[in-house]
């Protein structure tokens, strides 16, 4: 296959998680792996990369990159493409890959294959019409640019023999400015890094009962709350907790789905969690078709019941 070049992305001067999911990911391709990882005084985070699936790890260390700009990190990434000689580069499916990766593509007149999920058979797996059918797409010329889906593969485990290389590159040509970052004030566990989601839908009837009852079973089982769309489109909860398509994709150890009838767009973002519970009154809800362990009854008994019996069996 070639080689390959991760783009790993950074989150508070640590390797984000996805980027650990890109080497997995390159592994299953197959071929020569090699890394780039952008930023100020990044080099011991490199090496730990290099060391953990990364391959040869290209460090582009400079002050001009020490926040995203786009127009600096579309540099850092052409030098290391010309540098490592790769025929695919993957970017994880994030605000940043969004941004960067459709501006390389068409600055090496790649082929671009955005927001995959899985490799099989020289093919790149990826959802169209919002998750109702999976597309299997083969990159007919040179050279290919994909993002690939957060939390589609588990991040690689072991360690591998990499090494690092100081990448220089050239920002004066900069035309974007970084000026400042605002974070959105964090609420609740992050559902892409929780083992255990409850998730209501419009079945919960109102915003009050997710505190009343969704709330408490996430605290008791240690896991954090999650939505359908509907319940954020009424604005019963913010968009963070929102789980689908147009949401995040997660895959915990365990999901409860209570009163959710199992839209297409909602399916898509769970159906790959290890052990999947529903509730619901109606026995013929498309969400039991995706779940292990169905219960059809009245979520209002059953929740509050399994929340009593761990308080109990906690003591």
């Amino acid at each position: 296959m070639g080689t390959i070049l991760i783009v790993a992305e950074l989150k508070d001067g640590s390797v984000r998680e996805a980027s650990y999911e890109l080497a997995a990911f390159a592994n299953k391709i197959g071929g020569d792996v090699k890394s780039l990882v952008i930023g100020s005084g990044v080099a011991g985070e490199a090496e730990s990369f290099a060391k953990k699936g990364g391959g040869t790890v290209y460090v582009a260390d400079d002050a001009s990159l020490a926040n995203y700009n786009v127009d600096g990190y579309s540099a850092a990434i052409r030098a290391a493409i010309d540098a490592s000689g790769a025929d695919t580069v993957l970017i994880s499916n994030t605000p940043t890959g969004w941004d960067v990766a459709p501006r390389i593509a068409a600055a090496l007149d790649a082929a671009f294959v955005s927001d995959v999920f899985n490799f099989e058979d020289g093919a790149y797996i990826r959802r169209v019409f919002n998750g109702k059918l999976d597309a299997r797409v083969k990159v007919a010329g040179d050279k290919a640019v994909v993002t690939v889906q957060p939390g589609a593969l588990p991040a690689f485990e072991g360690s591998t023999d990499g090494s690092t290389e100081t990448l220089a590159v050239d920002t004066s040509g900069a035309r974007a400015k970084f000026v400042e970052t605002k974070v959105a004030e964090a609420k609740g566990v992050d559902l892409t890094k929780a083992d255990v989601i409850i998730s209501g839908g419009r079945g919960v009837g109102d915003p009050e009962k997710f505190t009343e009852v969704i709330q408490p079973l996430a605290e008791a089982l240690g896991g954090a709350m999650g939505a359908s769309r509907p319940v954020v489109d009424a604005g019963w909860l913010p968009h963070e907790y929102q789980v689908g398509s147009s949401g995040q994709v997660v895959t915990p150890k365990l999901y409860v789905a209570c009163g959710i009838s199992g839209a297409i767009q909602h399916l898509v973002g769970m159906k790959g969690s290890n052990f999947i519970i529903a509730i619901n009154k109606d026995p013929d809800a498309p969400i039991f078709e995706v779940a292990q362990l169905g219960v059809v009854a009245d979520l209002f008994e059953v929740v509050p019941a399994l929340t009593a019996a761990l308080a109990e069996a906690k003591g």
